[in-house]
């Protein structure tokens, strides 16, 4: 079992599930599966303007790279893609380190943090270049439920992933949570 951290249950078993079917399943090598922070990490990286609630998850999971377009990242690769949050000249976007945090992408999407309420934000699908979109979407309550209810739940990942219906059994994420008893 993964090591006492402040994850639900439900997350901490899915990623115990996740971790034993990849260690029995040598023929999946799309993505990884990241290890985990320790308190003193979270203590020091919260101490540097980290939001919390992206921290409690590191200390379940420290990243995930589902696939070629999905990714969640870890607390180090967030740390590198905080260039997202500034502002950029005529986005309608209210970007702002200080309301933002990056945690991950889908595609060449950022998808961020909400510092003040913890929820996860993307951008509208219609949208081609994301700094044209004119508003921000709620993907998740928080970080956990983005992890749980869009990257650990097929149907969605296969959306965010855009993989065709007869391509799903050849996707290594999609194996590995059929492997994992996560499909359903």
């Amino acid at each position: 079992m993964t090591s006492a951290s402040p994850g639900s249950a439900r997350l901490i078993e899915a990623v115990d599930a996740l971790r034993t079917a990849l260690a029995e399943s040598p023929d999946v090598l799309g993505f990884t599966l990241g290890g985990t922070i320790d308190a003193e990490t979270a203590a020091d990286a919260e101490a540097d303007g980290v939001p919390r609630e992206f921290l409690d998850f590191c200390r379940v999971l420290d990243g995930v790279s589902c696939g070629p377009n999905v990714q969640l990242f870890g607390l180090e690769e967030a740390e590198e893609h905080q260039f997202y949050c500034g502002p950029v000249v005529d986005s309608p976007l209210e970007l702002s380190p200080a309301k933002l945090f990056c945690i991950g992408l889908i595609g060449d999407t950022p998808v961020f943090l909400d510092r003040a309420g913890g929820g996860v934000l993307g951008i509208p699908d219609e949208h081609r270049e994301w700094v044209d979109a004119e508003r921000f979407e709620p993907l998740a309550p928080s970080v956990e439920a983005y992890f749980l209810e869009r990257l650990v739940t097929p149907a969605e990942y296969a959306r965010l992933e855009a993989i065709d219906d007869e391509l799903w059994e050849y996707n290594d994420w999609l194996k590995l949570l059929r492997r994992a008893g996560l499909t359903g």
